[in-house]
């Protein structure tokens, strides 16, 4: 069964929705993947049903039925009687024209096995030897009964499907041929595999879909259903309970459909609250009709019912199905392997998910648990970690944010887009003298800053970036950054107070030109000096000019 239903990893976006809607909670989450648990798996599709990324594979037996066609093996299908309303209320005739162009020997409707699978339920009803009695035609609600509620599996009918005892009917007149199911229904997989030798392959109503489509076959919608068959309410809730010749008194006759109201019927009777009961239960509601393969873009269950329900005789028929073949069926416990733990293993793990006291158990539902103790159970077994607590996680990323905001050493306001406050951190109080939160929660921000700045962002959606501003109410420089949110619709304002810092490049600024004055003055003195001595230096050598040339001269005349 473990390769029936799987997750697409490449698509799964831990969305936990199909935990969420699993009746069974049989999804583990490993490495951010969710995985189904095979033994704990009742295939009741309802993953496949509410997974908004499509992320759930069905293995498909398409190649497997095309394998037993091309090797001239004798293949009859036996459809079950939704494909009325699947396929647009298109008859027998139609489809089996359709499944024979594809390749198929023959095409029966799967009523037969209702027909059969009729008497014997009268015939167990009649015998009393059953205190509670619960039809066995939902293999959903076999695996059900099996691994979650195994005390119950003594009031399963021992019966066949009516997919079983069609197809048993089929090899029985045709010892060779190979017998195709198809349905609605995804179990339908696993019954054909745990009960050998009857069903040789299931396909389903997508896969025939896709199979038609790629063959260019189409069903011709004009030769729309002209027969009526009684037994196709069995594809309807209710419609074993109907379509039983006669019903007892001994008995209480009771429909249950949808997967979440067959547990509550099971705990009733598993708690010894029930008795004397005929229970028909069907996994999907609506019956066979509300099962996950089934067109859910053109049909609806108020749609299928009343299709279905036009295609069936208002007359019971009288006994004619084949009562000679043997439709009894054994059903074994097959309980999963998880195990409970102990009330303070579930106390330290309900601790490391921040829940140290009663109140802390919100019991909300977000990771799909009904409650934090299951949470906490799932934990235990390896099926989900501390960390899939949304509200843990809400809980440490809103203080986490709030820490970083706070301890920022810069101002943070976050301003709606009417200008008006609603967030400021504490470096933007400081900078503004604000005492509490409360003080300016909800106010303008014109009443501390120029707005200009902000109606600018807001009308152009241009960011302001490193912007020098003055405040002048407060007498401080600021480097201003103002973002715009689109997801929120808000202004994001950061402030870096640059006062001191200007301060100090204005003192730096004050220094460096008094340097340069008195740099200047030196420089002045400084060539005055020169042009002194160049002036005295220039006189001592004029002298000394003169007095070398007459010298000179006198030494010359001697």
């Amino acid at each position: 069964m473990s390769d029936i239903l799987s997750f697409k990893k490449i698509v799964c976006k831990n969305c936990y929705k199909c935990i969420r809607n699993c009746p069974v909670k049989s999804i583990s989450f490993s490495q951010s993947q969710a995985q189904i648990v095979s033994d704990e798996c009742v295939l009741c599709g309802k993953c496949v049903i509410a997974c908004p990324q499509n992320a759930k594979d069905t293995i498909s037996e398409l190649k497997k039925v095309k394998s037993f066609i091309k090797s001239g093996k004798t293949v009859i299908a036996s459809i079950d009687s939704a494909f009325i309303a699947n396929f647009g209320g298109v008859g027998i005739e139609t489809v089996k024209q359709a499944l024979l162009s594809l390749g198929f020997a023959d095409v029966e409707e799967a009523v037969v096995g209702a027909d059969m699978v009729k008497w014997q339920y009268a015939s167990l009803v009649k015998d009393k030897k059953q205190d509670i009695v619960i039809t066995s035609c939902c293999h959903s609600i076999n695996l059900l009964i099996q691994k979650h509620f195994p005390d119950c599996i003594k009031y399963l009918a021992g019966i066949l499907s009516p997919m079983q005892a069609h197809c048993k009917q089929i090899k029985h007149k045709n010892p060779d041929a190979k017998c195709v199911y198809i349905g609605p229904c995804i179990a339908k997989k696993d019954e054909a595999a745990a009960y050998k030798d009857l069903t040789d392959a299931v396909l389903t109503f997508e896969d025939l879909t896709s199979w038609i489509k790629e063959s260019n076959v189409s069903f011709d919608h004009k030769q729309l259903n002209n027969t009526k068959i009684f037994s196709r309410y069995f594809s309807l809730s209710g419609g074993i309970i109907k379509n039983m010749p006669e019903h007892s008194e001994s008995y209480t006759y009771i429909t249950v459909d949808g997967i979440e109201n067959c547990i509550e019927a099971l705990k009733e009777i598993q708690n010894g609250k029930i008795h004397n009961c005929f229970i028909e239960m069907n996994a999907c509601k609506g019956g066979c009709i509300g099962g996950p393969e089934m067109d859910r873009i053109n049909t609806s269950i108020i749609k299928s019912t009343v299709s279905l329900s036009c295609a069936a005789d208002d007359i019971n028929a009288p006994k004619n199905a084949d009562t000679s073949l043997d439709l009894s069926k054994e059903f074994c416990r097959l309980e999963p392997k998880s195990s409970l733990p102990s009330q303070d293993e579930i106390k330290n793990i309900l601790f490391s998910m921040g829940k140290t006291k009663p109140s802390d158990e919100l019991n909300c539902g977000c990771c799909g648990y009904d409650t934090c103790r299951e949470k906490a159970v799932a934990v235990y077994n390896g099926k989900s970690t501390v960390d899939d607590c949304l509200f843990l996680a809400k809980d440490l990323s809103e203080s986490l944010l709030d820490h970083i905001i706070h301890e920022n050493p810069n101002g943070v306001i976050v301003i709606d887009e009417f200008l008006k406050i609603r967030k400021i951190n504490n470096a933007a109080k400081k900078l503004f003298n604000i005492r509490e939160f409360s003080d300016v929660s909800g106010k303008q921000i014109s009443d501390w800053m120029d707005i200009s700045d902000f109606r600018q962002v807001l009308n152009t959606r241009n960011n302001i970036i490193n912007q020098n501003t003055y405040l002048d109410n407060f007498d401080k420089y600021v480097d201003l950054t103002v973002i715009y949110n689109n997801d929120y619709n808000m202004l994001i304002c950061f402030l870096c107070d640059l006062t001191q810092y200007t301060s100090f490049c204005e003192r730096k600024n004050d220094a460096i030109v008094q340097t340069l004055e008195i740099a200047d003055q030196v420089v002045q003195k400084q060539m005055m000096t020169v042009q002194e001595i160049a002036s005295l230096l220039g006189e001592t050598a004029a002298e000394t000019k003169i007095a070398l040339t007459k010298l000179k001269e006198t030494l010359s005349n001697e």
